[in-house]
């Protein structure tokens, strides 16, 4: 019997659900999140060492999971055998809770050998539920958590789309969309989440990923194989037949959504464009011409473009020695470009929304930088900006940002190598924090090329893949790509990291599909 289908001791007969009895009265009916957890693999384990499994278990309780649902304000609704099942006010808190008992259970693991390691399956609901008694509740809120806690993966934390709805902006996390699981006893599909507390574990998630894409090459090799082999046979059963004429094909059509060619045009101040010519009046062309003239069109509301700065080309050694993924310090010759002054702020994400090209809809003040966004959501901005104002928007490139961010020094940070107060927003850099937020963009001092923000606030995605290293980089200042690449670089550092983080040189990365809250983005374009 799997672990799925076997009893699981009292909870079983109140886990809810439309197969349950109808509660009795007095019961209170209300929202909650409820966290719903067991153990992945526990028959095997109590086989394995029966007496020692349970004596773990007992002790977890008692300095795991207790301690962890009275810090986040949590109810123990009762223990199942294996697991247990808890009652939350806040799904904010349900997710904290649990993701901090996955990582004590790591350190508990690190020192056993894999096969005694307690892994948790977790599944956490936002829903409605029928509380009947103080280990009693019924409900398809509950329902949907523990068949949540079925499907997850041993060690990890699954939420529905009603919890990622109400936590996306408020918990330094990544969610990974596992898309609608139908789930039992309940009609509608489950939109399921899956929480990355890190960056390690999405670099885990990662190389599980790698034999899906192997077997689907494969797969079309061997189409493609069986394709040929079958026109080599009906080629040598017809010898005389001649091999069809390929039709002349058109050009293919522009899409809807592809960009226009930019028309050959002098270069534009960059700080303040000319304004248009005032349209001419209706009465003023008649005079003119005898023709009828034909409708105007609609006119396209300008967005609110980023200011942008002109930053001349040069040479610098990028790099440093304080970390391996900085090494080797190499030379790069840069050619001029222009960068946006700020990070790009949520009024002007939200013109992008607006205009229905940008699916990621932010929160946050309207002068503060955009942030918990993939390098998939940055290139729906850079297409769209591209698009209606006919200038080739992109993310600078890995090598441009360090150029810029440096300003022209070489010390440690661009205003000398040691940390100063009030320079950039990081844990450490300033007396008065804020931790729950970004500050507004321009909150500090610029670096000597005008740029703010360069280092802290908000990290910022480049165009380039991960490397691990500098080794075979170039040396032009392109973007260093790869087809396939996983994996984008981050610069800057955000709000929540420390001191370390604001040097020109540091260098991070993350999943290229993946939302993370401290992530936002910067947009260039070449002269």
């Amino acid at each position: 019997m799997s672990d799925a289908d076997r009893p699981r001791g009292p909870f079983h007969a109140i886990r809810g659900g439309k197969d349950d009895p109808p509660p009795p009265g007095g019961s209170l009916r209300r929202l909650a999140s409820i966290l719903a957890a067991d153990i992945s693999g526990y028959s095997r384990l109590m086989q394995v060492d029966e007496e020692g499994t349970h004596a773990r278990v007992i002790r977890q309780r008692r300095e795991i999971i207790e301690p962890s649902l009275a810090e986040h304000y949590g109810k123990l609704i009762t223990y199942t055998g294996d697991g247990f099942l808890a009652m939350f006010d806040s799904p904010v808190e349900a997710v904290r809770c649990a993701i901090v008992i996955q990582q004590n259970m790591v350190g508990r693991n690190a020192s056993l050998p894999r096969d005694h390691w307690i892994l948790y399956r977790i599944g956490i609901h936002l829903g409605d539920v029928v509380v009947v008694g103080p280990s009693e509740v019924y409900g398809d809120g509950l329902n949907i958590a523990v068949r949540l806690e079925g499907i997850a993966t041993p060690g990890e934390v699954y939420v529905s789309g009603g919890v990622y709805e109400q936590i996306k902006n408020k918990l330094v996390c990544a969610y990974q969309s596992l898309g609608d699981r139908q789930v039992k006893n309940i009609t509608d599909p489950v939109s399921v989440y899956r929480v990355l507390p890190d960056p390690a574990a999405l670099s885990h998630a990662r190389k599980r990923r790698w034999p899906v894409a192997l077997l689907a090459a494969l797969v079309a090799i061997n189409i493609a194989i069986l394709g040929s082999l079958y026109f080599l046979l009906k080629q040598m059963q017809n010898p005389n037949q001649a091999p069809p004429v390929a039709e002349k094909s058109e050009p293919p059509a522009v899409g809807a959504n592809a960009l226009p060619p930019l028309p050959a045009r002098a270069p534009e101040p960059i700080e303040k464009p000319p304004a248009p010519a005032p349209a001419q009046r209706p009465q003023e062309a008649a005079k003119e011409s005898t023709v009828p003239a034909a409708p105007a069109p609609v006119p396209i509301a300008a967005p609110l473009t980023p200011e942008m700065v002109f930053i001349p080309g040069g040479a610098f050694s990028m790099g440093s020695g304080d970390d391996p993924s900085e090494k080797p310090i190499h030379q790069v010759a840069i050619k001029s470009f222009a960068i946006s002054k700020f990070p790009i702020t949520v009024r002007e994400w939200n013109g992008c929304v607006a205009a229905k090209s940008c699916t990621y809809t932010p929160t946050g003040k309207d002068d503060a930088p955009v942030t918990n966004l993939s390098w998939t959501d940055t290139q729906q901005f850079v297409d769209w900006l591209s698009k209606v104002t006919q200038k080739p928007y992109r993310l600078p490139t890995e090598a441009e940002w360090e150029y810029a961010a440096r300003g022209g020094t070489r010390s440690k940070y661009w205003w000398g190598d040691q940390l100063l107060a009030s320079m950039a927003n990081c844990k450490g850099c300033n007396e008065s924090y804020q931790a729950s937020q970004p500050l507004t963009v321009g909150s500090f001092k610029p670096n000597p090329f005008g740029l703010y923000d360069m280092g802290g606030n908000v990290h910022q995605w480049v165009a380039d893949c991960w490397h691990e290293n500098y080794q075979g980089a170039p040396s032009d200042g392109s973007a260093w790509v790869e087809s396939d690449c996983l994996s984008r670089v981050i610069r800057s550092g955000s709000w929540k990291n420390d001191p370390s983080y604001v040097r020109p040189s540091n260098r991070d990365h993350y999943d290229a599909t993946v939302r993370y809250p401290t992530h936002g983005l910067r947009v260039a374009y070449s002269q």
